[in-house]
């Protein structure tokens, strides 16, 4: 008896907490903090500034000129930059971090948040559009990378452990970043 109403009960369990984590996959990222305030307009216009249309593409010889040695190795060979010891991490101006490598606006210093791993951490980017989440098994482990949606160059790894309302962490390296306060 006891098994018959145990069963019921971890199934309807079960679909809750699928249900809960279904809403936070739903959530209109181009809203601020609460996840229903609108974003400022200077944050809104920067969106409209650059379209995901203008889709960039070169080669490897061309990100070789245009980056730094530490930029293309992190952009475009998928490395990582050291914790701490990056631009970003402490920044606490308001602006818009875009893509370094082709200026695609991704993510908000509203959405910023310290997480204490030492890269500057995001619990969502400014449209679902601006990033791209690639399953990542490098390291021998299963990851979540985040490139740019734009040109396709390495930005960082989300995990499910970050804040509301989405409870993602977004761990990206600061110089795959370039950040433009607001005006």
């Amino acid at each position: 008896m006891k098994a018959l109403i145990f069963i019921p009960l971890f199934v309807l369990l079960s679909q809750a907490a699928c249900t809960q984590q279904d809403k936070t996959t739903d959530l209109d990222y181009t809203t601020a903090t609460s996840g229903q305030e609108p974003l400022p307009d200077y944050v809104r216009q920067a969106l409209n500034s650059e379209t995901l249309a203008d889709t960039v593409a070169r080669t490897e010889e061309e990100w070789l000129k245009l980056l730094t040695k530490e930029e293309y190795y992190v952009l475009r060979e998928e490395g990582t930059e050291r914790a701490f010891a990056n631009e970003y991490n402490d920044n606490k101006k308001e602006g818009i971090y875009y893509c370094a490598a082709c200026h695609n606006p991704m993510f908000t210093s509203y959405t910023k948040f310290d997480s204490g791993t030492g890269w500057p951490s995001f619990y969502a980017p400014i449209s679902k559009e601006r990033v791209k989440e690639v399953e990542d098994r490098t390291m021998g482990m299963v990851r979540t990378e985040v490139e740019c949606a734009r040109c396709g160059s390495h930005i960082g790894h989300v995990f499910p452990d970050g804040p509301e309302p989405t409870g993602l962490r977004y761990c990206l390296n600061s110089v795959a970043l370039d950040f433009e306060p607001k005006k």
